[in-house]
């Protein structure tokens, strides 16, 4: 099977790319929605859109790049036999994408509360929150690029 995705490394690393891209984009948005949405009241015209907006970002875009960056990625690992497993730096960039895939959950789980109108928290966490994907991708791309060469 190795022999086989081997021969198509270069396309699933391409739709691992644009898949993780596509995620990204989410991820630095919706937070920013959220910031938003916080001075909106409930049941307002503007909450109703946001929540529209939310929901739609999280279901059309958000989760199918997630799980197509998740799919890509672990097919380019099996391609390489498991040997990038060795690599500390691989390591370190699955811990990034574990903690990049939690905080997709913490923004899925805000999605649903505004939801409900159950928000609790302010624009003040959203804004510092937001940064966290930014980080988390900074240091993905740089492990990827930098740490293996």
């Amino acid at each position: 099977m190795s022999d086989l995705l081997g021969e198509y490394r270069q396309v699933l690393l391409a739709l691992h790319i644009i898949s993780f891209i596509a995620w990204m984009a989410g991820m630095l948005y919706l937070p920013r929605l959220f910031v938003y949405h916080t001075t909106a009241d409930a049941g307002s015209e503007m909450s109703e859109t946001f929540k529209i907006m939310e929901r739609r970002l999280l279901k059309a875009i958000m989760a199918p790049a997630m799980i197509a960056t998740w799919l890509f990625g672990l097919l380019l690992f099996a391609a390489a036999d498991f040997s990038q497993m060795q690599q500390w730096w691989m390591l370190v960039k699955l811990v990034c994408v574990v903690a990049l895939s939690g905080f997709h959950g913490l923004f899925a789980a805000s999605v649903r509360r505004f939801a409900e109108d159950e928000n609790t928290k302010d624009q003040k966490f959203f804004r510092m929150i937001n940064e966290a994907p930014t980080l988390l991708m900074i240091a993905i791309v740089f492990l990827v690029m930098v740490a293996p060469y």
